[in-house]
C-alpha cells in the first residue's frame, strides 16, 4: 500500500478544541472596541487566521481604527481560557496514533502556545520536536501563505505531492493546496458551522471528515487513488 512522505496537523480546531474558545475572546473584544461581531461569525469568516489578522481585515471593512493593544490583551486572554478550558477533540489520540507515515503539526498559532495546550491533552509526544509555527518560520508569514507547510516539508524532507494536510479552516486548505499538498478538511471541532464542509472542499479540500475514526481509511483510500 502506497503511504504517504507526510501527514500534516493544524492544530486549533483540528487536535484541540480551541477555535471557538479564540473566537468568543475574538469577538468580545472587537464588540468592546466598536465592531459588534459574534463568535459563530469570527468562526465562519476568520477561523484560521491570526487575531493580527484578523483585526486589520475587521479594519479595512468597517474603517474602525484598533489600538495595537488589543492583540497583547487577545493573547493573555486567549491563554487564560485555553489553560483552563481546552479539550482535545474526541478520538484525536487514536487517529494520531494510527497514522504510521511521518507527521507534524502546522499551526499559526506560536509555538508556546501549541505546546502548553497538547500537554494539558497528554498529546504532546506525538509531536515533540516537529511542531511548525506560521509565526517562526523564516519568512513569518502566517496562513494562508504556504509558507509554513513548504518549510515543514523541506524540513522532514517530504514531497509536498504526496503530502496530506488536515486542515479545519478555508484559509488553512488554501494554504496547504498552494504548497502544493493533498488536503483532507475537518469538520469535527466546537466551531464548526453549516456549510463548513462545503466551504473546505470549495476551498480544495479532497474530502471532508468529521469524525477521527475516518481518517485511517480516508488516507488509504486517497493514496491508492493517487497511485492509480
Amino acid at each position: 500500500m502506497p503511504q504517504p512522505d507526510l501527514v500534516i496537523f493544524d492544530c486549533d480546531g483540528v487536535l484541540v478544541d480551541s477555535e471557538i474558545i479564540a473566537a468568543r475572546v475574538d469577538a468580545e473584544l472587537l464588540t468592546s472596541a466598536g465592531y459588534e461581531i459574534s463568535a459563530e461569525e469570527i468562526s465562519e469568516t476568520y477561523a484560521g487566521l491570526t487575531f493580527k489578522d484578523i483585526m486589520m481585515r475587521v479594519e479595512e471593512k468597517s474603517r474602525i481604527p484598533f489600538q495595537a493593544s488589543l492583540i497583547d490583551r487577545e493573547e493573555e486572554l486567549v491563554d487564560r481560557r485555553l489553560r483552563s478550558d481546552v479539550r482535545a477533540i474526541d478520538g484525536v489520540h487514536e487517529a494520531v496514533a494510527a497514522v504510521t507515515a511521518p507527521h507534524c503539526i502546522c499551526s499559526n498559532s506560536r509555538t508556546g502556545r501549541i505546546e502548553f495546550m497538547l500537554e494539558k491533552v497528554r498529546l504532546l509526544p506525538f509531536f515533540t520536536g516537529r511542531i511548525f509555527s506560521s509565526l517562526e518560520t523564516p519568512s513569518g508569514k502566517s496562513k494562508p501563505a504556504p509558507d509554513v507547510f513548504l518549510f515543514a516539508a523541506e524540513k522532514l524532507k517530504a514531497d509536498p505531492a504526496n503530502t496530506f494536510v488536515i486542515e479545519d479552516s478555508v484559509h488553512g486548505v488554501t494554504g496547504a493546496r498552494t504548497a502544493g499538498m493533498r488536503v483532507i478538511g475537518f469538520t469535527g471541532a466546537a466551531h464548526s458551522y453549516p456549510g463548513h464542509a462545503d466551504a473546505l472542499t470549495e476551498a480544495g479540500a479532497e474530502t471532508v471528515i468529521r469524525r477521527w475514526a475516518e481518517l485511517k481509511s480516508v488516507i488509504a483510500a486517497l493514496s491508492e487513488w493517487s497511485d492509480a
